[in-house]
């Protein structure tokens, strides 16, 4: 279960927001105070660096005295850092700590790198590996080759599922009742780039279903064309795991993305999957079908 709490300009509306949060989680072992805590931390957003209370409250649609509240515990903790001369806190060090489990665990992250930092630098452009998470991809590794533009994704970067080739690509991996209740959510929570970007999203999620990859022809970055294709579902946990690479258009030739990017990705992700020891999607599997083939 992920909250989001929805913003609100005024105090009663965001008062309001509070009582029907606590209406939709009547559930006695959720903890809403925390979950309020975490929507704040959550608020610190890219260009968002230094955030008032107020800002704060506009942000998460919660009151401003409970975010009072709640950014001076997190502060006291290490999890946001107070500065007095600008009145506003931004996200402290603790934050940056506790990642470091999650991405630990990832090991064929180490044994990944470098492959990816080759295709990235033969390109002259980005590799990245994403997870799932929700209605968003998150990457947990990336590598560039050195001149690629303004658009950098990093480790930690949240991307949409709808307007992203990695994320029609995460998407065609879950099982058919997942992918239903993923349209639904994007369709509720996102509107606008659902009625941009759905069509193409459908697209993308059968052309990978097909072709073992989808592309976006700048759906996310104008200026960027990407192709992506399926790592693994992690056995352990059922995360969905996929890889793309994102090339400035103005460097590709025509038809470039589709006959060289594609395939050399393709043959990298097959490479990861290997030393990972990690299971593979079945080419051509139905879209959403989940279906997995261990290594002979």
């Amino acid at each position: 279960m992920v909250v989001h709490w929805p913003h609100r300009s005024n105090p009663s509306d965001a008062r309001q927001s509070e009582k029907a949060a606590a209406r939709e989680f009547p559930d006695a072992g959720f903890a809403a105070t925390l979950a309020k805590g975490l929507a704040v931390l959550e608020a610190f957003e890219i260009g968002s660096t230094w955030l008032g209370n107020t800002e704060l409250a506009a942000c998460t649609g919660l009151t401003r005295p409970t975010v009072a509240r709640l950014s001076h515990t997190l502060a006291e903790l290490g999890y946001l850092r107070y500065d007095a001369t600008k009145s506003k806190y931004r996200l402290g060090v603790r934050c940056a700590r506790m990642t470091y489990p999650l991405l630990a665990a990832l090991e064929f992250r180490q044994t990944a790198r470098p492959l990816m930092q080759e295709l990235a630098t033969g390109l002259g452009g980005i590799v990245s590996i994403g997870l799932l998470d929700a209605d968003s991809c998150v990457y947990v590794e990336s590598a560039r080759s050195g001149d690629v533009g303004p658009h950098v994704p990093d480790v930690g970067r949240s991307v949409p599922i709808v307007r992203t080739a990695i994320g029609r690509v995460l998407a065609s991996m879950l099982r058919p009742e997942e992918a239903v209740a993923l349209d639904e959510r994007m369709k509720r929570e996102a509107p606008d780039d659902w009625a941009a970007f759905g069509e193409q999203y459908l697209a993308g999620r059968q052309e990978c279903a097909t072709q073992g990859m989808a592309i976006s022809y700048g759906d996310w970055v104008s200026t960027v064309h990407a192709v992506a294709t399926p790592l693994f579902r992690a056995r352990e946990t059922g995360d969905c795991f996929a890889i793309n690479c994102g090339v400035p258009a103005f460097r590709l030739r025509p038809g470039q993305i589709e006959s060289e990017v594609g395939p050399r990705l393709k043959a990298l992700a097959a490479s990861i999957r290997q030393l990972a020891g990690e299971a593979q999607p079945v080419p051509g599997a139905s879209a959403g079908s989940g279906r997995l083939v261990e290594h002979a």
